[in-house]
């Protein structure tokens, strides 16, 4: 393999027994591979989980050497219009597969990004062209796929990873890597990528450049992280009230990490929930957090949107302490 391969494809499994984590998912996809038959699929579940892996996977266990030749694969967020699937999918579909097989695949990833015009035209040719090919949808919301063809596929669900499953891969990667991983170093990955294998895979690629071991402030550095401690001091000043002192300390960690408001919003919302206060302020402050990012995402000053969210919390700890 190429030295400066990405890791995420280098270390892609490429069989069905080597996908970890969806164990219920393989076992039913190892059923149509004995059978050499299946229905059309959409798999739905978050990014990083092995929809993808799994697609491609059966390919391969379905038509061996050849399946490359018998795949269309497609990203429906580039290629996302009624006229690619009214061309390229159904110039794919209507031909017969190459080779001793009943039927080809087209793959359709991010099938959720798919206008509704598009969603309708491929519904139809799913129908006309069933009998010598099946369709493989991936997507992050299956609410997003009209009902038409929800009701013309089979729906796994893929479900985030655990912990574990993360961690064996990456020791497994790092391994193969010579690389020294410690635990507190695995465990800054699993926070950052919150169960992204693909993240978590490249984050380790983008570490392992700077240096063999991986450590946990290597970690946040390159992933422009904050620490979760440095996070729970902001919120910690703020309950107390010591505002000036939470927002200098915040505003440093923006300018550290180059993070954008969305982004703090998003990981302070995280730490609220370890926080020492009652459960009623937590609800009431990741309530209100939810109002700032949306202010944000409205084009709002994040300077200002942050420093009121830091002043609600001051305000939530001196009604406390009266």
């Amino acid at each position: 393999m190429p030295e400066n391969e990405i890791w995420t494809e280098k270390y892609r499994p490429k069989r069905l027994d080597d996908i970890k984590g969806q164990d219920e998912i393989v076992k039913r996809l190892k059923a149509f591979v004995e059978n050499k038959n299946m229905p059309h699929l959409l798999f739905a579940g978050p990014a990083g989980v092995g929809k993808t892996t799994a697609a491609l996977a059966l390919a391969r266990e379905l038509y061996g050497d050849k399946w490359e030749q018998n795949v269309l694969q497609l990203n429906a967020s580039d290629d996302r219009g009624i006229d690619v699937i009214r061309e390229k999918v159904k110039e794919f579909a209507r031909t017969k597969p190459i080779g001793d097989f009943p039927f080809k695949i087209v793959f359709l990833d991010e099938a959720d990004a798919m206008t509704r015009d598009a969603q309708q035209a491929l519904r139809r040719i799913m129908e006309e062209y069933s009998s010598i090919t099946r369709f493989i949808l991936a997507c992050n919301y299956s609410s997003k796929i009209i009902e038409p063809i929800q009701s013309r596929t089979v729906i796994f669900r893929f479900k985030q990873l655990d912990k574990k499953d993360v961690f064996d891969l990456l020791r497994s990667i790092a391994e193969k890597e010579n690389l020294n991983i410690s635990d507190d170093a695995l465990e800054a990955i699993y926070y950052i990528s919150e169960g992204d294998m693909r993240k978590s895979i490249n984050m380790l690629q983008a570490a392992a450049l700077y240096s063999k071991d991986i450590t946990p402030e290597l970690i946040y550095e390159v992933a422009s992280v904050a620490k979760p401690q440095e996070l729970q001091e902001v919120l910690k000043l703020a309950y107390e009230g010591k505002f000036v002192e939470a927002r200098e300390k915040l505003i440093d960690l923006m300018i550290k990490y180059g993070l954008a408001g969305e982004d703090i919003i998003k990981y302070l919302s995280k730490e609220v929930y370890s926080m020492n206060i009652p459960e009623k302020e937590k609800l009431d402050i990741i309530y209100y957090a939810g109002e700032v990012e949306y202010r944000l995402l409205e084009g709002s000053d994040p300077i200002i949107q942050l420093g009121a969210l830091l002043a609600y919390i001051g305000l939530r700890g001196l009604q406390s302490r009266k």
